[in-house]
């Protein structure tokens, strides 16, 4: 036996094409009656095996085939049928099992056997039939209506870091899956109300026809012939509708099953003994009714007795539960206080990517119970830096650092840390973009993010701060701005082997072309990541990942350093560097370098056998600064941000000589301008 199921399962689908043959083929050949026995049994058993099947399932989705099992049942039931009816009405007998129904349901009474006929059929027409069609039409509708919110919210959870991207298209497929399978629901209850109506008219053909032939070509009298056929029709009305019973009940149940976790049973069980004083009061209830004269006060009293002391026990496992769960948290409190040395060994291993700690002043604003909104608006750090640069930022660890000042936050990058603010409660931090001397009183700082002169002041006093032209920001936006320019300025630090092979596979989905010739045949994928973390150093977006892959991959042949590969890929990516620094009329307003200082910047370039190096005077170096200085002032007070544009061959080295007096500046290159963009020098750099 068991290996006749191994075969079964393993030939599955071969299976199943015989099954529809098989029902193709009841309908047009006449079978013999043990076959036909055989049939209305294996109809039976197979309508209760549904319905048992669907009290265990956990979810409905669970049992995604139904509609094409219902479909199926539903005609292997007619085809039994029309095997039944051939029967009668050509030889007046439908098997032993047709028959035996017949006779135990009619009883001797035909009126009877038809009353308790039309019954089952009114009981699953009018009411599972309906219910189960009306619930799978309204069911179909929410999912569909609901599939825009399901989606956004898998895509929050994919760009806060809750999930992993197979866990995100893993629960796309189950909204798909869901969305078709009460579609395709709605349409398969269908079948059962149409089978219903098919089962009366089946009846009436037998009972009308069967007598017909009885009297006129068997030569039965009246009284025998309706005798005879009614218990037939009867019992093949009453072998099909049992089944066709079950598998309406099946579709209720499986449509309805919308907020279940686990089977049937144990739902009904555990939420109906959830409250023990419902039991307690509908048993009382039951006793006073057995209280009333007239009414037999036996039986209200047996089943009142029970149903209340089955609500007292409930009551009494209730109070036990409580106990054990309450022993079993201080038991969890105690271990948990009591050194892990081998855990907390394991733990120090690891170094996150990203943190941000807290003093505990500052753990309300983490406390989405109490109103902290920090954890969402790191969420949408992430997304915005991903649509900016490119790259999908780790996951942000927020946790509560005793070494800190109670209002102080510390931002780590791999466990150093780079950034550190802190918060006045109470207060709010009006900047002033102008720079100029504070019009307001407060307690005077500056802002963390971009060091701009900013004052404290309390919230009382946020409107009048706002009238005078001041830029208002509460404590959590401060960190929020602090903890984005930080990661902007580190991000390339961010960009891991690993996540740069997450990027490339992202890539290779969709271009599979260019990844295939440039990686690993001409570059290897750390090539690669230092080429990518050089653009990301100086802010430049890597979204267009292909094109940069391709220019790179183009440009191997003739070297494999990453910096100068750098400089071919900005080449590349030219109007996606130079459109944020545009106007209106596409002008590129720069700040330029004099001819010969830009000739003596080339000169002063070194080869060595590291590569390429500035190794200019430092008296000459601190000149050009200086220089600088002053006209990246004057665009800043003008309201131009400052952009410094040079020729290529010297565009990275000034941009390394200047990147700690100025690490904001953009420095491009005369190559990066692309054609359209109009180029107007408001100042140039002389020594």
């Amino acid at each position: 036996m068991k290996g006749l199921v191994d075969k079964l399962l393993k030939h599955s689908d071969v299976a199943a094409a015989s099954v529809v043959v098989l029902i193709v083929l009841m309908l047009i050949v006449p079978l013999p009656a043990f076959l036909v026995d055989l049939m209305v049994s294996i109809n039976i058993a197979g309508a209760l095996a549904i319905l048992i099947g669907t009290m265990y399932v956990p979810r409905a989705l669970d049992m995604a085939a139904f509609p094409s099992l219902l479909l199926l049942t539903t005609l292997f039931r007619l085809a039994i049928n029309i095997s039944v009816t051939r029967l009668i009405l050509l030889h007046g007998d439908a098997g032993g099992v047709i028959h035996a129904f017949g006779e135990f349901v009619v009883g001797g009474n035909i009126v009877v056997g038809l009353v308790i006929f039309m019954i089952l059929i009114v009981i699953q027409f009018v009411v599972i039939t309906n219910g189960a069609g009306r619930v799978a039409e309204v069911g179909a509708r929410f999912t569909l209506d609901a599939m825009p919110g399901k989606q956004m919210a898998i895509d929050a959870d994919l760009n806060a870091g809750l999930i992993t991207e197979d866990v995100a298209r893993e629960r796309r497929k189950d909204v798909a899956r869901e969305a078709d399978f009460y579609g395709a629901m709605d349409g398969a209850s269908k079948f059962v109300k149409g089978d219903a109506v098919a089962g009366l008219v089946i009846v009436a053909i037998n009972l009308i026809a069967g007598m017909t032939i009885g009297v006129v070509q068997q030569g039965m009298s009246f009284g025998d012939a309706i005798s005879h056929f009614s218990i037939l029709t009867v019992g093949d009305g009453l072998a099909a509708q049992l089944p066709a019973l079950l598998i309406s009940t099946a579709t209720g149940i499986l449509v309805t099953r919308s907020a279940s976790e686990g089977n049937l049973g144990k739902d009904i069980t555990t939420q109906l003994t959830a409250q023990p004083r419902a039991p307690m009061m509908a048993g009382g209830l039951i006793i006073l009714m057995g209280l009333i004269p007239g009414l037999p006060k036996l039986p209200f009293f047996i089943v009142g007795g029970i149903v209340f002391l089955l609500g007292r026990q409930l009551k009494r496992n209730a109070g036990d539960e409580a106990i054990r769960k309450n022993a079993e948290t201080a038991l969890e409190v105690a271990q948990s206080s009591q050194p892990q040395h081998g855990d907390a060994a394991v733990g120090a291993l690891a170094v996150d990517p990203l943190e941000l700690a807290i003093g505990f002043g500052l753990v309300p604003l983490v406390d989405q119970h109490a109103g902290g909104a920090l954890l969402a608006r790191v969420g949408v750090i992430r997304r915005q830096l991903a649509s900016e640069l490119g790259i999908v930022i780790q996951p942000v660890r927020i946790h509560d650092d005793a070494m800190l000042q109670s209002h102080e936050y510390s931002i780590r990058v791999r466990g150093s840390e780079v950034a550190r603010g802190r918060i006045i409660p109470g207060h709010r931090l009006a900047i002033d973009p102008t720079g100029g001397a504070m019009a307001i009183s407060g307690i005077p700082t500056t802002e963390p993010a971009f060091g701009l002169p900013a004052v404290w002041i309390e919230d009382g006093a946020r409107a009048e701060a706002e009238a005078l032209g001041y830029t208002v920001v509460d404590s959590e936006s401060v960190i929020v701005t602090h903890l984005t320019e930080t990661i902007r300025r580190h991000v390339d630090e961010l960009l891991t082997r690993q996540e740069t092979k997450k990027l490339v596979d992202t890539l290779k989905e969709l271009n599979a072309a260019v990844v295939e010739e440039v990686i690993p045949d001409r570059l290897g994928l750390g090539e690669v990541q230092r080429v990518l973390q050089q653009l990301l150093r100086e802010s430049v977006p890597i979204r267009d990942l292909g094109t940069i892959l391709e220019t790179i991959g183009d440009r191997a042949s003739v070297t494999r350093d990453p910096l100068l590969l750098a400089e071919y890929a900005r080449q590349a990516l030219g109007r996606t560097i130079t459109s944020g620094f545009l106007d209106e009329s596409s002008t590129l307003r720069a700040i330029s370098l004099d001819p010969q200082l830009e000739q003596e910047v080339a000169e002063s370039l070194s080869l060595t056998s590291e590569g390429e190096f500035l190794a200019m005077d430092p008296a000459r170096a601190q000149a050009l600064v200086q220089g600088l200085s002053s006209h990246v002032d004057r665009a800043t007070a003008s309201g131009v941000r400052p952009v410094l544009i040079c020729s290529s061959r010297v565009r990275r080295h000034l941009r390394r000589l200047l990147e700690h007096a100025f690490p904001q500046l953009p420095v491009i290159s005369y190559n990066e301008i692309v054609t359209g963009v109009r180029v107007e020098t408001t100042g140039m750099v002389s020594v």
